[in-house]
């Protein structure tokens, strides 16, 4: 119900939202989103569901420990977030697809430079098939 608590709680989620974005040094998964914007398939979902896939992505490029991605897939899927490439609307993509989120993900200015190695397409590929794996697996 709207009321003056609820108005405050937007504005400071609003507030909190502008100060993380830009003050965190954001990395792949907002890139990745960028880049899966160029898939026609992705369209209807949202920016958030696009990041959370993104997110698992982005674990695979950093090669982060499996108990952690296996956290991360677990929570995803209890909170109905997308794990696999079907759940964000390109079920079996194409190299050619995915190379073109690659290129778009890695353009140059894309926060995924902000990672701690150099980030190439096809690695974000190769990430984004793992994340996809995992998903699956899950």
């Amino acid at each position: 119900e709207p009321n003056e608590a609820l108005e405050r709680l937007v504005e400071a989620n609003t507030l909190l939202s502008g100060l993380g974005f830009e003050s965190s040094g954001l990395a792949a998964a907002h890139a990745i989103h960028n880049g899966l914007t160029t898939a026609h398939g992705t369209h209807a979902y949202m920016h958030g569901e696009k990041v959370a896939f993104g997110l698992l992505t982005q674990l695979m490029l950093e090669e982060q420990p499996k108990a952690v991605i296996s956290e991360v897939i677990r929570f995803s899927r209890s909170v109905g977030l997308p794990v696999t490439f079907a759940e964000i609307g390109i079920a079996n993509p194409s190299g050619a697809l995915l190379a073109a989120v690659g290129r778009r993900a890695t353009q140059e200015g894309e926060t995924i430079h902000n990672e701690p190695m150099p980030v190439t397409a096809g690695m974000v590929v190769a990430a984004m098939e793992a994340a996809d794996a995992a998903g699956r697996g899950l």
